[in-house]
């Protein structure tokens, strides 16, 4: 896989406003936020897509929404709640071809419409 900005963040060679980071899973603040809190929860490991999710890796990804959780909790919004998205591919509005998932909260969000 190509490097992207999340390896360099990974690999500590760009800043970034880390507010979570293990063996696995990486989380920092999103540089163009859409709400008050938008953090990006990122695998250390490439994974392009969703699409490239292998079966060994349902723990991983099970492991990025407990980081969620628990992130959400230390922000101060997960009684509120907030929302997580994986965008997926082009269509999907996915610009960073390194799996991540947003978290995203602090005021009242819109709904989503499939359009």
């Amino acid at each position: 896989m190509a490097e992207t900005i999340f390896s360099k963040i990974i690999n500590h060679e760009l800043p970034a406003d880390i507010v979570h980071e293990d063996e696995e899973i990486i989380a920092f603040r999103d540089i163009s936020p859409q709400a008050p809190v938008h953090v990006l929860i990122v695998p250390r490991v490439e994974i392009a897509t969703v699409n490239d999710i292998r079966p060994e890796q349902a723990e991983l990804i099970g492991k990025m929404v407990l980081t969620a959780q628990k992130i959400a909790a230390d922000e101060g919004i997960a009684e509120d709640g907030f929302r997580l998205v994986i965008n997926c591919n082009r269509h999907g509005c996915q610009e960073v071809f390194h799996l991540h998932m947003h978290l995203v909260g602090g005021r009242q969000l819109r709904g989503i419409s499939a359009g």
